[in-house]
């Protein structure tokens, strides 16, 4: 399954190895397993000007048509699931049996629900007397998608169906620390029958994004990563009035009532902090249990953690496996160092762990307070922060104070609570008694620093198409002069 060279342009392999050598390492033992190759302007261009000549002709074929070729995909993806989930698990190091289960099939889901929608991307006709009007759902052109490194593969797919859909051409650039599983689904997209040049994906660093994301001939760029780069992304977009999606990170809360099935609430709180090592956008990573049920909460907590079987990514036993790399690691380890010095009390975890790769034992932190590095910034590793509190109105506010607004969850036996704390958080994407299920048939995104625009559902329509007016005239122009 590994891909044959660094690029995928115009319906094959490309390889320059004239541009910035990227080492591919394998978390789980810290192994050099591939090299690619930045893009260099000569292969930048050849993404821009093989995607600009396809989508011309893309666009004018029915979106049955369109949806015909993304159905495709979807089968030939589900039928290699395990081999491209052993990819995606070199690529990144999350377990084996996350990764059969989470990753190359969500992106068949997403392929299989734009292709399914595809034909039915209609205008509507608006009669005005004896004049009418129509409009038309027209494609913007050249899209760019830049991806994270958590979930390559889905990713890939999440910007590549709606825009593929509409009738748009991709161009995607994965994060240099996961670059091999988008081109195989690049590959598998031309196997399918998408002409050529209509999915590019081409490798790279921060310029290489630029490059792509600064060309007048892309009309929309989606990213997918962090604030910081989210706001670089989008002031380049605005400055030439591109379109933009932006799906950036958070700092969520997971709110816990006294009232809540403890093993319900603790199986939330494992899937929002632990799931993916912990390297999940929309994380409930500032847990807030209400005092009467805390101690409950944290002692079963505590033995769940315990019985987390880590090691060997590929060993379908394992539950979890290293951080995606030696950086990411080092930063996840200096906020469980800040948690120390700063008061918080280590429930469990709070070490890497002695052997190969980049491993480390889940953490949770206990007599959090709301000015803790650990319950302010965004961490993306396995360290649950939990902060009592004693009523609704006093968790919402602190819940809200917080400038991001990606994601929220809530467990309680009161829906009429749930609903009512719900419509007051300040978050894009909420979960009531469950958390981080994203299926693509409900839209994904944030608020507040956390983005802007929705992934998945048909909101993403909105976000890869635009509406043409048409007003018809059926009788004399009444000219007052």
């Amino acid at each position: 399954m590994q891909p044959t060279a660094s690029h995928f342009i115009n319906g094959r392999y490309v390889e320059d190895t004239t541009g910035e050598a990227i080492e591919v390492i394998y978390p789980a033992t810290g192994e050099v397993i591939a090299q690619v190759h930045a893009a260099t302007p000569a292969v930048i261009e050849q993404a821009l000007a093989s995607a600009e000549a396809a989508q011309r002709e893309w666009a004018k074929r029915s979106g049955t048509e369109r949806g015909r070729v993304l159905r495709r995909a979807a089968d030939i993806i589900r039928e290699r699931n395990r081999e491209l989930s052993i990819l995606e698990t070199y690529d990144t190091g999350k377990a084996l049996q996350e990764t059969l289960y989470a990753d190359a099939t969500s992106g068949a889901d997403a392929l299989e629900y734009f292709g399914g929608l595809a034909g039915a991307l209609t205008g509507e006709h608006i009669q005005l007397g004896a004049d009418f009007a129509y409009t038309k759902r027209m494609p913007l052109g050249v899209c760019v998608g830049i991806g994270a490194w958590n979930y390559p593969t889905q990713i890939a797919c999440w910007k590549g169906a709606p825009a593929l859909a509409c009738g748009n051409a991709m161009i995607f650039k994965p994060s240099e620390t996961t670059p091999l599983c988008a081109l195989k689904v690049a590959a598998i997209l031309v196997e399918a029958g998408l002409p050529a040049g209509l999915y590019n994906v081409v490798q790279g660093m921060g310029a290489v994004g630029s490059a792509l994301v600064e060309d007048p001939r892309v009309a929309k760029v989606s990213l997918t990563g962090s604030v910081p780069t989210g706001k670089k992304v989008y002031a380049a977009a605005a400055a030439q009035m591109k379109h933009a999606t932006m799906e950036l990170g958070g700092k969520s809360p997971l709110i816990i009532f006294n009232d809540a099935d403890v093993e319900n609430a603790v199986s939330g709180a494992m899937l929002a902090n632990m799931y993916s090592t912990g390297q999940v956008c929309s994380n409930g990573t500032r847990v807030f249990v209400q005092k009467g049920v805390k101690d409950a909460f944290l002692e079963r907590f505590a033995e769940r953690c315990a019985a987390i079987k880590l090691g060997d990514p590929l060993d379908e036993e394992t539950h979890l496996g290293p951080m995606v790399s030696e950086a990411q690691m080092d930063i996840v380890l200096s906020y469980i160092a800040k948690g120390k010095a700063e008061g918080a009390t280590l429930v469990c975890g709070g070490e890497q762990l002695e052997r190969d790769g980049f491993y480390v034992a889940p953490t949770v932190f206990a007599d959090v307070t709301d000015g803790m590095s650990i319950a302010k910034e965004e961490i993306f590793g396995p360290v649950m922060a939990v902060l009592d509190f004693e009523d609704e109105d006093e968790v919402i506010a602190r819940a809200n104070d917080t400038p991001y607004g990606l994601s929220a969850g809530i467990f309680t036996n009161d829906i009429t609570r749930a609903h009512r704390v719900v419509d007051q958080l300040e978050a894009g994407t909420c979960w009531i008694n469950t958390y981080n299920l994203a299926p693509v048939e409900v839209p994904f995104g944030g608020v507040k620093a956390s983005g802007v625009g929705r992934e998945n559902a048909k909101a993403a329509i909105e976000h890869y198409s635009e509406i043409k007016s048409v007003y018809v005239g059926m009788t004399p122009v009444d000219s007052a002069y």
